[in-house]
C-alpha cells in the first residue's frame, strides 16, 4: 500500500482496516520524511526523553537496545499514536466480537488509557530500538499487563540494503493443529506496519477461531537499525 504523501493526511483508513482485517498487518509509506526519521534516531542519546533502558542481551531477548518514552511523549509520536488508534479501533472491536470475547475498546486513546490506569498500567510503552551488526529480536508479544490492544506500529527509521543489511520484521502465525506460518517483511525508511499483537481471528467452516501471532527481528549482517515502537495500552514496568 502506497501512501503519495508525507504523514497521515492522505491514508484512505477503509483500505487499511480491510487489510489488517484480511492478513493481520498493512504497511504504509511514507509517513516520516527524512528529518523526521533523523530527529528520532537523534534523540536515541538523549537520556531525558526515556524512563527505562533495556539491553537485550541481559533477558536473552535477543541483541541490541531499547528504550522506552516517559511522558509527556515527543510531540511527533504523541500525535501519531493519539491519530492511528482510534481508526484501529473498528478492526479491534470486530475481532472481539467474532471471536466472542466480552471486550470492547473505547473509540479514543484517552479512554483506553483510564482502563489501563484502573489495573494498575500508567507508564509509556512506546520505544525506539537500535540494532548493529548481529543484533535480533526474539519472537514476542509486547502486551504489559491485562489490558492491551490488539494491535500496534513500528515506523522504520532508516533504508534496509543502504543503512543496514539483514534485519527484516517477521511474524508467526500459529493455526491451532497447524505448523506456523512465517511472513517476512522489509518496509522502506519513512514506513509504518501496524499489526497484531498477539491474536487475531481467521474465519473457518464453523465460524471464527483465533490465530496466535509473534514477531521479531532477523538477524543484522551490517550496519545500524532503528526503528521505533508505538504501543497504545500503557505498561505496569
Amino acid at each position: 500500500m502506497e501512501i503519495k504523501k508525507s504523514g497521515l493526511d492522505g491514508i484512505i483508513w477503509k483500505n487499511v482496516q480491510n487489510e489488517i482485517a484480511q492478513k493481520g498487518y498493512a504497511i504504509l509509506e511514507n509517513v516520516l520524511d527524512d528529518a523526521d526519521c533523523s530527529e528520532l534516531i537523534d534523540a536515541f542519546t538523549n537520556s531525558s526523553l526515556y524512563r527505562k533502558t533495556v539491553e537485550m542481551e541481559r533477558y536473552r531477548f535477543g541483541s541490541g537496545t531499547y528504550k522506552y518514552f516517559k511522558y509527556p511523549l515527543p510531540s511527533l509520536l504523541s500525535q501519531h499514536r493519539e491519530d492511528i488508534y482510534p481508526k484501529l479501533v473498528p478492526v479491534a472491536n470486530q475481532w472481539m466480537e467474532d471471536l466472542k470475547m466480552d471486550v470492547t475498546f473505547p473509540e479514543n486513546l484517552a479512554e483506553l488509557q483510564k482502563k489501563c490506569a484502573l489495573n494498575g498500567q500508567h507508564l509509556a510503552t512506546p520505544l525506539i530500538l537500535k540494532y548493529g551488526k548481529g543484533g535480533y529480536n526474539t519472537l514476542h508479544q509486547d502486551l504489559y499487563g491485562d489490558v492491551y490492544f490488539p494491535m500496534q506500529a513500528v515506523l522504520f527509521l532508516n533504508d534496509p540494503g543502504t543503512d543496514y543489511t539483514g534485519g527484516e520484521f517477521v511474524m508467526t502465525q500459529q493455526v491451532p493443529r497447524a505448523q506456523s506460518k512465517a511472513i517476512v517483511l522489509r518496509p522502506k525508511k519513512g514506513s509504518m506496519l501496524i499489526f497484531t499483537t498477539n491474536f487475531r481471528p481467521m474465519k473457518g467452516k464453523k465460524g471464527h477461531y483465533r490465530v496466535s501471532m509473534k514477531h521479531g527481528v532477523s538477524e543484522v549482517n551490517s550496519g545500524e537499525r532503528y526503528t521505533l515502537g508505538i504501543i497504545f495500552h500503557d505498561a505496569t514496568s
